[in-house]
């Protein structure tokens, strides 16, 4: 969602009204009880407007800083959305508004090159922003020099995002709208109607007095978008400007003095204006947007649109922000984690899964804790092919959730002739849709899924051929899977492996496989590590493990500090370590057998 206006603050704070409420769409009392998947609930309110084809769902941003994984809320949400629409067999489009033309009203702290690599200011060309605030984000030079504008840099940015996660959109620069004359039409309604359209804005925003004008030129000398418009002349399609300061934030971006004339096309409509104009250019009739746009944002959009425009709002959904390990998403700040850095964490189906979350929920990313998403994202398909039992209600959502969280993936896998990224390309298309699902229902039903945290145990291993054997031992892997199945799960090993080196947590060790390391240890130790194996080799559980390491360090008078020190020494010739007993009880048995009697 893009940048509100200048004036924002004094925003004042009103409810939507009915019929355009926002309702309640976890599918736990009220209307929508009957759907028990959120966007089931919001299909049937498209639905029941009875859209024309292809129904339009829209999602928008401001290109400013980094576009981290919080802004592709809007992309997820929709797109659970549209498969929704599509199993019901309307076709759909996706679009994604970049209000380029929106002015640079401060420099980001850090930047993301297409790579989605995050640097700081310093790493890229600062003066392409610094000499250009003011001007219109496609105005403004691209600091890595990559593309023709920074507003086009953020772009490419914001499709990779949808592309990496296998979802189609069309990116929709606003930019382009006006220069095109899509926005030439509601531009001039607006004006021919400046004493209404005051009228209306004026009940969310203070500062809008008699001289108010719902225009913002470009300065024809300075290229500086600016806010002070002298005279107007609908008939012929231009209006006359003095080019003056504007207030960004805490600071003021000096204006030339220019006094000039430019055309419809040369400037933009204020954002409270810009965004339902966009809802009748581009045939909008779905748009999920964050909590801050619910009051104000939102009510005065529908006063707009119905008042100013006469049209019809489209279908919304307020979603919660989510955190990252806790804390807000900061651009500014450098709190952020892109698409590109997640998926080499995450197979995409899992962070597909995570956007099927209840968006009523405020929820947190955590990195540390991504083990736990896997987890529920694992017991979900379990629950989907009748692997396990759920509650009634868990089950129907896992019918309901898991499917679009995975076709993109089973598209890929199974069908060449759909080809890389093949799900964006078919989604509409209802033979191959039809084909996914038979893939899905069938041969995926015979998918591996490796536990996490011991997919970040294979990691210590760095013979591929050494994780999969461990994996066969320990009951993962079976000899008839089938050998794609085998390669599904064995990914999971390099993400989860970074995971734990990211996060330095229990996990991120080398595991001294191949060789004994070398150690020395008196009789004592050397008798308790023998009982210990013989213990290991009987088949316990971690937790188990980890209270007989206390007792037999006891029996044989070895400090417990030296005995944990021995196993660490002995799997990965170093003195410290994880929690020894759940450890070694997601290793093979024999090995860790084999290796505390100090035989291989």
């Amino acid at each position: 969602m893009s940048e509100s206006d200048p004036g924002d603050d004094s925003t004042q704070q009103t409810t939507p009204r009915d019929p355009y409420a926002l309702g309640d769409h976890d599918g736990e009392g009220g209307p929508d009880d009957r759907a028990v998947f959120w966007a089931d609930a919001v299909a049937d309110e498209i639905e029941a407007r009875e859209p024309s084809e292809p129904v339009v769902i829209k999602g928008a941003i401001s290109p400013s800083g980094v576009p981290h994984l919080g802004n592709v809320n809007e992309i997820m949400r929709g797109y659970f959305v549209a498969e929704s629409l599509r199993e019901r067999g309307y076709e759909v489009q996706q679009v994604f508004t970049t209000d380029d033309r929106d002015p640079l009203r401060k420099l980001p702290r850090k930047l993301a090159d297409l790579d989605g690599n995050i640097v700081d200011l310093g790493a890229v060309n600062a003066g392409a922003l610094g000499q250009n605030l003011g001007r219109p984000y496609t105005d403004v030079p691209d600091p890595f020099g990559c593309c023709d504008s920074y507003g086009e840099h953020f772009s490419n940015l914001i499709a990779d995002c949808a592309e990496l996660l296998g979802v189609d959109i069309e990116i929709v620069s606003t930019t382009e709208l006006y220069e095109d004359g899509s926005f030439e039409e509601l531009t001039r309604h607006v004006l021919d109607n400046q004493d209404r359209a005051r009228d209306v804005l004026g009940e969310y925003q203070d500062k809008v007095d008699a001289d108010y004008v719902p225009f913002n030129p470009i300065c024809g000398e300075c290229g500086k978008v600016t806010e002070t418009v002298t005279a107007v002349d609908t008939d012929a399609g231009t209006v006359e400007y003095r080019c003056t300061d504007m207030e960004a934030g805490d600071q003021v971006i000096d204006g030339c003095g220019h006094e000039g004339t430019a055309t419809l096309r040369e400037g933009k409509l204020p954002w409270r204006f810009e965004w339902p104009a966009g809802w009748d250019v581009l045939g909008v009739d779905f748009e999920p947007f964050g909590k801050d746009h619910a009051e104000g944002s939102w009510p005065s959009g529908v006063d707009i649109a119905e008042n100013v425009f006469e049209i019809d709002p489209p279908v919304p959904m307020v979603y919660e922000w989510f955190t990252l390990d806790g804390e807000p998403f900061s651009s500014s700040e450098g709190h952020v984690v892109m698409v590109h850095d997640v998926l080499e964490l995450l197979e995409p189906a899992v962070v597909r899964y995570f956007f099927s979350k209840d968006p009523s929920k405020a929820r947190d990313f955590s990195i540390e804790r991504l083990d736990q998403l896997v987890d529920d994202f694992d017991r979900t398909e379990r629950l989907y092919f009748g692997e396990e039992s759920g509650t009634e209600r868990e089950e129907a959502l896992g019918e309901r959730a898991y499917p679009p969280s995975v076709r993109p993936t089973v598209a890929d896998r199974f069908d060449d002739e759909f080809g890389e990224g093949s799900w964006r390309s078919v989604a509409n298309d209802r033979t191959a849709r039809e084909t996914v699902d038979e893939l899905l229902e069938d041969t995926y039903a015979d998918r591996v899924r490796i536990p996490y945290t011991f997919a970040a145990v294979l990691g210590m291993f760095d013979d591929p051929e050494l994780r999969t054997d461990v994996a066969r031992k320990e009951g993962h892997l079976a000899d008839d899977t089938p050998e794609w199945a085998v390669e599904t799960a064995m990914e999971r090993v390099d993400l989860a492996s970074e995971w734990a080196r990211r996060t330095d947590n229990e996990f991120n060790y080398e595991l001294e496989r191949a060789t004994l390391p070398e150690a020395d240890f008196d009789e004592a130790t050397e008798a308790a590590l023998d009982e210990l194996a013989d213990f290991v080799a009987e088949g316990h559980d971690g937790e188990t493990i980890q209270g007989e390491i206390y007792e037999t360090a006891k029996r044989h008078d070895v400090p417990i500090g030296d005995f944990f020190s021995a196993g660490y020494r002995l799997l990965f010739d170093e003195t410290e370590g994880p929690q020894l007993g759940p450890f070694v009880a997601k290793l093979d048995r024999e090995f860790v057998v084999e290796r505390f009697r100090r035989n291989r």
